[in-house]
């Protein structure tokens, strides 16, 4: 009997279950509504009734930046790898070499350059699924290069920006980020180039007290979550119930942080438009041509 129980009962159970994709169906952090992933990847991440912006991919987010899904990688120069041999319940390397398993990418900031309506832009992207889009070293220096690789090429730099904050396994040298890539904002500055930054969710931490607040101009996707540090810390400091929607998008517009918060679908748009009127260049046509002036 128990041969039957525990070795031919779940041959047979294997044999008859139906594999299903773990990613078959998504659920919804706000309403629980469950969504057909590939309904959910045509709709650019965003669910359907509730409007909830997911978190995108690198890949993704550069696929739908990019005229036709078109742009050329930026590489970023090598930096140490642990450098202060850090260990907690698991050594930094091991999480390192998951975060890499996991996401496809060396670190959490990738770069790439390409045309945006026709408008050469120099475009960086962080990935909150690699340690939480944490700024260290090798992030920092790909933000840096982004801003750097702009000032030569003289083409805007749009951030999507999207962390948990400094990445403490690197202590101060994660901490240096933060003026490295404020000296790299200024470099771009003083070539008179723009500087977009997309605020996604969340962007908080030492990433919104350097570049992430930096920009020209501050474009935020709906609902996601900006600040230094997170509203159940800060309710746990002041002893004080917050506002509602406090540390949102739309808060953070009413009271003057954020210059605009744009839905997913009108984005690529919006960042053209800002590229065209900062840059002063004229709209084209899908052939690259200069949209004749109306008389």
């Amino acid at each position: 009997m128990n041969w039957i129980a525990n070795v031919v009962r779940p041959k047979i159970r294997s044999f008859l279950r139906r594999e299903v994709p773990e990613n078959l169906w998504v659920k919804c952090p706000e309403t629980g509504q469950l969504v057909f992933y590939k309904d959910l990847e045509a709709n650019q991440f965003v669910i359907p009734n509730s409007n909830y912006h997911m978190r995108m991919s690198t890949g993704t987010r550069l696929n739908a930046t990019f005229d036709e899904g078109q742009f050329e990688p930026i590489a970023v120069p090598e930096m140490p790898v642990d450098p202060l041999k850090f260990r907690d319940e698991r050594r930094y390397l091991d999480r390192l070499r998951d975060a890499r398993s996991k996401t496809g990418l060396e670190d959490a900031v990738r770069l790439a350059a390409g045309p945006l309506e026709g408008l050469s832009v120099v475009v960086g992207v962080q990935d909150f699924e690699f340690m939480g889009g944490s700024l260290g070293m090798a992030a920092g220096e790909a933000v840096i290069t982004g801003l750097l690789t702009a000032a030569q090429r003289g083409t805007p730099f749009i951030m999507f920006a999207a962390s948990g904050g400094a990445r403490m396994q690197e202590g101060i040298l994660s901490l240096m980020q933060l003026p490295r890539t404020t000296v790299a904002v200024e470099m771009l500055r003083e070539a008179r180039k723009p500087y977009i930054v997309v605020l996604t969710n969340p962007t908080t931490g030492g990433v919104t007290a350097s570049y992430a607040m930096l920009g020209d101009v501050h474009v935020a996707e709906p609902g996601a979550l900006i600040g230094f540090a997170g509203p159940r810390v800060i309710e746990q400091t002041i002893r004080e119930k917050l506002p509602e929607g406090f540390q949102r998008a739309e808060y953070l517009k009413d009271h003057g942080m954020v210059d605009m918060v744009v839905h997913r679908h009108q984005l690529r748009s919006t960042l053209a438009r800002l590229c065209r009127l900062l840059t002063k260049s004229p709209a084209t046509t899908l052939s690259g041509l200069p949209v004749p002036a109306s008389a």
